[in-house]
């Protein structure tokens, strides 16, 4: 699988992302058009999705959720999510390795 496009912000990074809402398991899908898509169980309703997100990508970063940022995006399901503590190439690995078949 090829690795999600990851951009460098200031001293973090971003990634682009693709959000399913009100799925049966949370994880990561795979890629979808360049863009990591992450399954979540919470409801696209009063930013639960959005909070779910932030938090799922906190533990699987193992990083402060306050450094998980949606910086664009955050009423649809295309966002671009910020990580203000983890240079691109560090996002970059841990990402690839968390999308590898277990």
């Amino acid at each position: 699988m090829s690795a999600p496009r990851v951009e460098a912000r200031g001293a973090g990074a971003v990634v682009a992302v693709r959000v399913q809402p009100r799925a049966r398991r949370e994880g990561l899908v795979g890629l979808h058009d360049g863009a990591l898509k992450v399954a979540l169980r919470a409801p696209p309703v009063d930013g639960a999705a959005n909070a779910a997100l932030t938090r799922f990508f906190a533990k699987l970063m193992d990083v402060p959720a306050r450094s998980v940022l949606i910086v664009q995006g955050a009423t649809g399901r295309s966002k671009r999510v910020a990580f203000e503590t983890l240079d691109p190439e560090t996002l970059r690995a841990r990402l690839e390795r968390a999308l590898e078949p277990s």
